[in-house]
């Protein structure tokens, strides 16, 4: 079976937004920021894995334009959790790696698959 390192760092990377999301809920009682990042964070991947079944080319370009702007939000968002004391400095940069990481792989993608057009 073909690998898509892609979808599997979006997977890893939801993962850890769910544990986040765990995390400010719980231990922080952080509920409004909390249900924003988790809806963007874990809709990367989605997107992702639906744009690999996409019926067209133009639903492939779809879905992964709306996995990036959803790599956006997740970005945004974490950076106000940073700025607003609920996440650690290193816990934020990790986070923030993965999610800029995220993005340059869609950006790439995008920019490939527009080329072999």
């Amino acid at each position: 079976m073909k690998t898509n390192i892609m979808l599997d760092r979006a997977t890893a990377f939801s993962v850890r937004i769910v544990k986040l999301h765990d995390y400010l809920t719980t231990e922080k009682n952080e509920y409004t920021i909390s249900k924003q990042i988790i809806r963007c964070g874990t809709s990367i991947g989605a997107n992702i894995s639906e744009a690999n079944y996409g019926q067209s080319r133009a639903d492939f370009h779809s879905k992964l334009h709306i996995a990036l702007k959803e790599c956006g939000e997740t970005e945004y968002w974490l950076r106000v959790l940073s700025d607003s004391g609920y996440l650690s400095e290193k816990l934020f940069d990790s986070l923030l790696k993965d999610c800029l990481d995220l993005k340059y792989m869609l950006l790439a993608s995008l920019n490939t698959s527009k080329k072999n057009e």
